[in-house]
């Protein structure tokens, strides 16, 4: 089974690659997938491919949903 994460987009890269924040920890990941990705966006996260833009609050209740299953997904709470 894989899982796609919710992350935050904390720095806009060249080709087309970003930096994203999950409870601390940040990641190079590709935006080759999705168009029109900013900074402060939250984007679905799956093998270092962002998938999806998602709004703040769905972001919020699926990582509330992971930690309440009981994956640990850094203690991430999105900011509002």
């Amino acid at each position: 089974m894989c899982l796609a994460i919710p992350t935050r987009v904390v720095e806009l890269l060249p080709d087309n690659h970003a930096i994203v924040e999950l409870g601390g920890v940040h990641k190079p990941i590709s935006l080759e997938l999705v168009d029109d990705v900013a900074v402060g966006d939250y984007v679905i996260v799956h093998v270092g491919y962002a998938l999806a833009r998602l709004d703040p609050d769905e972001a919020a209740r699926t990582l509330a949903l992971m930690a309440e299953a009981g994956l640990d997904v850094g203690a991430a709470t999105p900011a509002r």
